[in-house]
């Protein structure tokens, strides 16, 4: 599911409700809304249940996630430019993505709309790393998949450690790169 364009209003409204669903994850409508500053009627202009609210946050959070990995350029950009943008994408959204590490079940891509928007956003980060392997840019012994699966797994955990506190912001961007660039190259930065 495609969400409309949203004003700035909707968008800081759905970042902090994903973040509240973190932070409180059994809170009711009222409380979630409570804990954000709004309205029930103005939570309940987003969705009426919290199954609904789960779905609007996955997919909204799904189309930003998928939105920075077009401006990243992965396919044109040179890589290790490509790659610092699409951190910096990803990173962007981290309230969305928190969310959606914290409400991912084994069983999403079971969802065809899900398993088809996520194929598509894998299918784009592994022809990245294709490229930069034919490039010889990173090691070709690790293959394009597990390049795409580290990446994000190092940006999922570091974001986490930021929410919780235990990094600062500021850090993550040239952080994620450099200990993601000391595993991939094919030889040492210099």
């Amino acid at each position: 599911m495609t969400s409309p364009l949203l004003n700035a209003e909707d968008e800081r409204v759905l970042a902090a409700l994903a973040l509240a669903m973190v932070d409180k994850p059994r809170a009711t409508l009222q409380e979630l809304a409570q804990a954000i500053g709004v309205s029930k009627a103005t939570l309940y202009r987003f969705s009426r249940t919290r199954e609904e609210l789960v779905d609007r946050l996955m997919a909204h959070g799904a189309q930003l996630m998928n939105r920075a990995l077009e401006e990243a350029e992965l396919d044109k950009a040179p890589a290790v430019e490509a790659l610092r943008r699409f951190i910096e994408g990803q990173l962007r959204h981290s309230e969305l993505a928190a969310f959606m590490i914290y409400h991912w079940k084994p069983d999403t891509l079971q969802d065809v709309r899900a398993a088809a928007t996520w194929s598509a956003y894998f299918a784009v980060l592994d022809g990245f790393f294709l490229r930069g392997q034919r490039d010889g840019l990173f090691r070709i012994e690790i293959g394009a998949a597990v390049l795409s699966e580290s990446l994000i797994s190092l940006l999922s955990g570091l974001m986490d450690a930021e929410r919780r506190g235990r990094i600062a912001r500021a850090s993550l961007p040239g952080m994620i790169e450099a200990m993601f660039l000391a595993g991939a190259l094919s030889q040492p930065a210099s």
